[in-house]
């Protein structure tokens, strides 16, 4: 009986189990190694490791956990949780084999996916993006274009303007924006073009023009997209933890779900107070660690029979 079992070995899982590893609880995680920020050639805005390869952390990150013998990390894919007591889930894997826990974090992350759009995949994660904190920075002074016509896709597009003084919003489809929208749009210098996107043409992963049903194809280096967001694996639903429309797992400050014993933490989940799922690094990691230690507080009041601080947190 692992006093944790964590799912999910990205920045969030690892994170966790890192700190699980070092208040010597019992700790298994359990990833499919195929995390979400495979394609980007690298991460940023995470202090100390900006620029490295998302695989180096990971890399650097079990090697670490190997300093901890209360920690074991296992490649496996998980097929359902169980919940065998109110102290205890069983979680089955794929071949069959089956772990016992007394705590389940759930670190498994979102998938994107991505607009229909020709010759888009390749270019995911090297010159097509969705977040101007990941990646803007590598665009700067680059011609730019935003895809979409809803008010968050204006924002992203005057934000971008910051970046580069060559950006184009693609509409996708004509569209009427409200005056405010508008004269964000003018004031930031931003070009709408309002055609239908159809394709992009590129030279491997890097873009080279955005292409529409009618009108000349838009030169551009970089562009920014809106993906539709999935849960990764269905165990929260299954165990039926609380779910947002937007498909975030509903946590409190704590990462917390509605399940007692049954923790998120990284992009998978969301406080109600945010507005969506937040997609940095750093902050899985940080959700990781605050988890961890509510989990090593939670066994530590269960053990010796102490008020837990944190009971009436949860959902």
């Amino acid at each position: 009986m692992f006093d944790a079992i964590v799912i999910g070995g990205g920045p969030a899982g690892l994170s966790a189990a890192l700190c699980l590893g070092r208040t010597h609880r019992s700790t298994l995680v359990l990833d499919t190694e195929d995390g979400r920020n495979a394609p980007a050639q690298e991460v940023h805005n995470f202090f100390t490791q900006d620029g490295t390869p998302p695989t180096e952390i990971r890399r650097i990150g079990a090697e670490q956990l190997g300093h901890y013998p209360s920690v074991r990390l296992q490649v496996a894919k998980v097929s359902r949780v169980e919940r065998e007591a109110p102290e205890a889930f069983a979680v089955v894997l794929a071949d069959g084999q089956v772990e016992h826990g007394r705590r389940l974090l759930l670190a498994t992350g979102l998938a994107d996916d991505l607009p229909a759009m020709e010759g888009l995949a390749p270019l995911w994660g090297r010159s097509a993006f969705h977040c101007p904190y990941c990646h803007g920075y590598e665009v700067s002074g680059s011609p730019i274009a935003v895809v979409g016509a809803t008010p968050d896709r204006v924002r992203l597009a005057v934000h971008l303007s910051r970046f580069t003084d060559d950006i184009v919003l693609c509409t996708d489809g004509e569209t009427e924006f409200p005056e405010p929208l508008t004269a964000a749009l003018g004031k930031a210098g931003v070009e709408v073009r309002t055609e239908r996107v159809t394709a992009v043409r590129a030279d491997g992963p890097q873009l080279r023009a955005i292409q529409f049903e009618t009108g000349p194809e838009l030169e551009r280096s970089g562009m920014f997209i809106k993906t539709g967001l999935r849960q990764r694996s269905p165990i929260a639903a299954r165990l039926g933890c609380a779910i947002f429309p937007d498909n975030a797992v509903e946590v409190n400050e704590f990462g917390q779900t509605s399940v007692p014993g049954v923790y998120a933490a990284g992009d998978m989940a969301r406080r109600s107070t945010v507005p969506m799922p937040v997609s940095a690094v750093v902050v899985a990691a940080a959700s990781g660690t605050v988890a961890a230690g509510i989990i090593d507080q939670d066994l530590l009041s269960v053990e010796y029979d102490l008020p837990n601080p944190f009971a009436n947190a949860r959902r």
